[in-house]
């Protein structure tokens, strides 16, 4: 067994990541500890040793001399040490040596949120230069929202994710086809059956991977006692400490029902008294900086076409109030066909993202219902999950270069 010490902002599942264990096993060698509560700073556990290892660090030491000491990636040392300083390495800090293996950058087998968002996109952008990261706005609680562009071509698609708390698995899908489409540009291979090189001279991919970063974290990790907004967050949930049902942002606004989309009709349907864990539209349109964030890069963008990932239903929502273009529709059953997701004529919905993009600039926007089940979708189902984005988002790039 190795010891480790728990950080702040871990899990079991980015723990086990770390350690490229299972978080059964991580349970059975702590029965103390348990998947209903959050692991707190400080807390010592015992790791399976089976597939890593402690490193102590000598004078003269890199970390690039260390990878290749233990035939490691040094994105892969970078990854399993997160939870240390490693700009400076100093004599006798340990390091924990990862079994050499998979040489990706995103991984998607644990709970994905901003450290893991920031981290990547780094390597990533190192990885493929041709990637551009800018910063659009940050969250209420001053955590950057970055964009990621992808291609040189004249139609501009937008695509994001992670607007609701409890569905930041789509943060993941999101960042693991950037670097699927990326390594097929850059290696000259076919994703799904096309040449990347060729789709995105023809297109520009811009994704905003986390639209709602304090919300990720408070789902992921729980509420810290020492949170700014400790008291109003418990207040409410209805005093409940668990917040995995979670789906507005730090301030208990629904960031999707906050956009100049008939927004007055949705708040008096909603009906929400507050600030709570869902539904609440805010005080006024664009209230929230996540949403103004994301509307003011839109505007400034002028996109061509954009796809909002959500969960869970496998569905596709294409129109708005009749504002959609008329290819639209034959947009959405291409999606749909090629993915094996259900193309909706959706009423009865107002001020999300994808409504206020239509209704705004006449062109096609599609709200995807990413998997089947309950929300939060479990980390179990990424594989499966990865496999359907994977097709329906290069069915969306193809269908935006033949606009």
């Amino acid at each position: 067994m190795l010891p480790y010490v728990v950080q702040p902002g871990d899990t079991l599942l980015r723990i086990a990541r770390m350690f490229n264990v299972n978080k059964e096993s991580l349970l059975a060698a702590n029965p103390g500890i348990s998947t209903v509560n959050p692991l707190f700073p400080g807390l010592l556990l015992s790791v399976p040793a089976q597939t890593a290892f402690i490193y102590r660090v000598q004078t003269g030491d890199t970390l690039l001399g260390i990878a290749g000491k233990f035939g490691l990636t040094l994105h892969a040392l970078m990854n399993a040490n997160r939870h240390q300083e490693l700009k400076q390495l100093q004599p006798g800090a340990l390091l924990t040596m990862p079994c050499a293996g998979s040489s990706r950058i995103v991984d998607g087998r644990a709970e994905y949120g901003q450290r893991e968002l920031m981290a990547d996109a780094e390597s990533l952008a190192k990885a493929y230069p041709f990637l551009q990261v800018e910063k659009i706005g940050a969250s209420v609680m001053g955590k950057p929202i970055i964009a990621i562009r992808l291609g040189e071509g004249p139609v501009k698609l937008h695509i994001n994710a992670g607007m609701h708390a409890n569905e930041w698995i789509t943060t993941s899908l999101l960042m693991t086809f950037l670097e699927d489409a990326a390594k097929a540009a850059s290696f000259g291979e076919k994703l799904c059956g096309l040449d990347m090189q060729a789709l995105l001279q023809r297109v520009t991919l811009w994704v905003v991977p986390l639209v709602n970063p304090d919300g990720a974290e408070l789902v992921q990790e729980g509420l810290q006692p020492d949170h700014p907004h400790a008291q109003e967050l418990l207040r409410w949930n209805k005093g409940s400490e668990r917040f995995n049902k979670w789906k507005a942002n730090i301030r208990g606004v629904d960031l999707n029902d906050q956009f100049p989309a008939f927004w007055e009709e949705e708040t008096a349907r909603r009906g929400t008294d507050g600030p709570g864990p869902r539904d609440y539209p805010g005080p006024s349109p664009l209230s929230e900086p996540e949403a103004k964030a994301l509307a003011e890069f839109t505007a400034e963008q002028q996109f061509d076409c954009v796809v909002a990932l959500h969960t869970q239903g496998q569905e596709i929502y294409w129109n708005y109030r009749g504002y959609e273009p008329p290819e639209a529709e034959q947009m959405a059953r291409k999606l749909g066909k090629d993915s094996g997701y259900k193309p909706v004529k959706l009423s009865g919905s107002d001020a999300g993202y994808k409504d206020w993009f239509i209704f705004q600039f006449r062109k096609p926007g599609f709200t995807v219902e990413v998997g089947y089940g309950v929300n939060p979708l479990p980390v179990e189902a990424f594989p499966d999950l990865n496999e359907e984005v994977r097709l329906l988002l290069v069915s969306a790039m193809e269908a935006a270069r033949s606009k």
